[in-house]
C-alpha cells in the first residue's frame, strides 16, 4: 500500500531494548511515502541505557522523520480536536503503557495523543514489547485485542525459556500492520512465533 499523504504518530516508549528494532520500521514507513511525527514518552525523553543514549535516539528520529518530536503531554493533546494524524503506532510499547491503555489511564505524552487518535474513532497500532505478556499484563492485552480501532503487530514469545512471560511483536510486520489499519482490518494471525527455535 502507498502511504504517501499519510500521517502517523509513532510513540516510543521505555522499552530501550526494543529501540534497535523500532528504528528500522520508522525508515521504511518514510521510505512508504508517510510523514512520521515521532512521540516519545518521559523515559525515552530522559533515560540514558545500556542501549544507547537519549540523546541519540532523539536525534536518530528527527534525522528520519523531518519532524520534531512530540515530547509532553501539553503538546500531544491538539492531535485529537485538530484531527492531525491517520494512524497512531505505539512500538515498542510497555507493559506499563499497555495496562494503562487498557484500563483509560492518560498520564504520558505517547498515552495523550493515544488517547486523541482514539477520540477521532482513528486506528491505533500496537506493538507489545513487555516481560509479563503471560503474567499480569496478558488481561490487558487481551481488553486490547478486543477494543475497536486498536490494531496489534503480531507478537509471541521472544525468550521462552529464559523469560516465559514475555511477548514481544514481530516489528518486521509493523508497515502491513499499518496498512491493514488504515482500511481497519486486524492483521492475521496475531499469535505468532517471535523467534524460530
Amino acid at each position: 500500500m502507498d502511504l504517501s499523504g499519510k500521517t502517523i504518530g509513532f510513540g516510543l516508549t521505555g522499552s530501550h531494548c526494543t529501540f534497535a528494532e523500532v528504528i528500522p520500521q520508522i525508515k521504511r514507513l518514510v521510505e512508504k511515502g508517510a510523514n512520521v511525527i515521532p512521540i516519545i514518552s518521559d523515559s525515552v525523553k530522559y533515560t540514558d541505557t545500556r542501549f544507547g543514549k537519549t540523546a541519540d535516539w532523539q536525534k536518530q528520529l528527527k534525522d528520519i522523520t523531518r519532524n520534531e518530536i512530540i515530547a509532553s503531554i501539553v503538546d500531544a493533546e491538539p492531535i485529537g480536536p485538530k484531527g492531525l494524524l491517520d494512524l497512531m503506532v505505539i512500538a515498542p510499547a510497555t507493559g506499563n503503557t499497555i495496562s494503562k491503555l487498557a484500563n483509560a489511564i492518560t498520564d504520558t505524552t505517547v498515552l495523550m495523543a493515544t488517547k486523541a487518535q482514539l477520540r477521532n474513532q482513528k486506528p491505533v497500532v500496537v506493538a507489545v514489547s513487555t516481560n509479563d505478556g503471560l503474567g499480569l499484563n496478558g488481561q490487558n492485552i487481551g481488553k486490547l485485542l478486543a477494543t475497536k480501532n486498536i490494531f496489534l503487530v503480531p507478537f509471541g514469545q521472544d525468550s521462552p525459556n529464559k523469560k516465559p512471560n514475555s511477548l514481544v511483536a514481530r516489528m518486521e510486520l509493523l508497515d502491513q500492520t499499518c496498512e491493514l489499519a488504515l482500511e481497519y482490518k486486524q492483521i492475521q494471525p496475531v499469535i505468532i512465533e517471535k523467534f524460530k527455535y
